[in-house]
């Protein structure tokens, strides 16, 4: 009885794993990937299978024989599953081509930068045999759910075109779709330029008056950056400030933001202007930092120690993401002397128990709500709310996104205390913005 059933448990091993690698092989691959894709159809998930081929593998086995070639394999197996670690899950489907399965899938460029990052980059380091050092290559072929295929065998045959097109093409990688591969290719576009214009420089800033609602004056400025590309003229924040954040290179933005204001403000002050407080945006990542405070505070000194007047915006989403370690780190902003905003505020899911706690300074009303409250008695009840709120905690309201007359009068009537918005200035470069202070626009 012992000895049928461990038969059967090796029977069952081999039919659903590699024996040479000890890797899930086709067979239970498929499976895994149908349960998965089950998942993402109730969640509205995507998933990315890769298949990869390792190149010139027959040329190792013909010249250094089949022992070498299956010890290889091994140490592939075992690289792929380290350098994959929790974002995926790899299979051998056969001879000398792997599988790997990507969930949690957000952007195309993320298949990307697993690929480059990741499973190319891992391949590329030498492996080492009877102190004979191998390095490999591979193609890869790639598919999306639901785009490239409904099922695990679908995708898995579109994944094989794929890697044999990428194979004739002598790519690195290819998705099946080909307008993928055309997307893909300008987003990876993109960041590299991104990454060259943060080394050069390129980025600039324009502000965008925040007006007093009572007297029309100009009580604050909101800095914007904006990219000065070479090759592709003045770049919308839209289209890169997205590509900043999900690279990481928005830390690095995110600071030199925080500088060129304060450096732009002490300018003003120098020419014997009357500049107004600086708004500054400040990203998840940024808000992260161990460091955060004491960067806020480097930016905002000068060298002769005169601290320049930044308030800082930060969403709500991100404040309440980690509201422990947030309260502390506003507070020490707070002793600095900057204003805290809590930016887009009704879109996200703040509790009013910790708004209460917060060391904030100001509201900002989210321009959805703004453009909704001439229409809809909805939107016009939470702006109202808003405003009562804030007022009844001591904070300032300022509602953004303010593109019309009557938009502008409603808020007024409802004690808004400060606007912002088209109806009153659109953001302007550095140059407007002086003449403005100094009286000549």
């Amino acid at each position: 009885a012992l000895g049928y059933i461990e038969k059967e448990e090796t029977l069952n091993y081999l039919a659903y794993y590699d024996v040479l690698t000890g890797l899930p092989n086709r067979t239970l691959f498929l499976e895994r990937v149908n349960q998965v894709i089950r998942s993402a159809q109730q969640d509205n998930g995507r998933l990315a299978l890769v298949l990869f081929d390792l190149q010139r593998f027959r040329a190792i086995n013909d010249t250094l024989g089949r022992q070498v070639s299956d010890t290889l394999l091994k140490l592939v197996a075992t690289r792929m599953q380290e350098c994959l670690g929790e974002r995926g899950w790899n299979a051998r489907i056969g001879g000398n081509t792997f599988a790997v399965a990507l969930s949690d899938i957000k952007q195309e460029t993320d298949i990307a930068h697993i690929l480059e990052g990741r499973i190319l980059e891992c391949l590329r380091q030498p492996f080492v045999l009877d102190n004979t050092e191998l390095r490999l290559a591979a193609r890869c072929g790639v598919t999306l759910f639901p785009g490239d295929g409904t099922d695990a065998d679908s995708l898995l045959k579109n994944a094989e075109a794929a890697l044999k097109k990428a194979k004739d093409t002598a790519e690195h990688y290819l998705f099946y779709a080909p307008e993928m591969n055309a997307r893909v290719g300008e987003q990876l576009n993109l960041e590299n330029r991104l990454r060259v214009a943060l080394v050069e420089r390129q980025f600039v800033l324009h502000y965008q008056p925040i007006i007093d609602s009572g007297s029309g004056r100009v009580v604050g400025l909101e800095a914007l950056i904006r990219w000065m590309s070479p090759g592709l003229g003045l770049v919308s924040p839209a289209e890169f400030v997205p590509i900043l954040e999900e690279t990481g290179m928005i830390l690095e933005a995110g600071t030199w933001v925080l500088r060129q204001a304060a450096s732009d403000y002490r300018q003003w002050r120098a020419k014997g202007l009357k500049p107004p407080r600086i708004a500054v945006n400040i990203s998840a990542l940024q808000m992260r930092q161990k460091d955060f405070a004491e960067r806020v505070q480097a930016a905002m000194r000068g060298e002769d120690g005169e601290m320049a007047a930044l308030d800082l915006e930060i969403t709500e989403s991100v404040i309440m993401t980690d509201i422990e370690q947030s309260i502390p780190k506003l507070e020490a902003v707070r002793a600095l002397g900057a204003g805290i905003a809590i930016d887009d505020f009704g879109t996200g899911y703040s509790s009013l128990s910790y708004l209460a706690r917060l060391p904030v300074t100001a509201l900002k009303i989210d321009r959805m709500f703004v453009e909704n409250m001439v229409v809809g008695p909805d939107s016009m009840a939470i702006v109202s709310s808003v405003i009562s709120l804030a007022h009844s905690l001591n904070l300032k309201v300022v509602a953004e996104g303010v593109e019309t007359d009557e938009q502008s009068n409603l808020l007024k009537l409802l004690k808004c205390d400060e606007l912002q918005g088209y109806v009153f200035s659109y953001p302007q470069p550095v140059e407007a913005v002086e003449a403005m202070l100094s009286g000549e626009a």
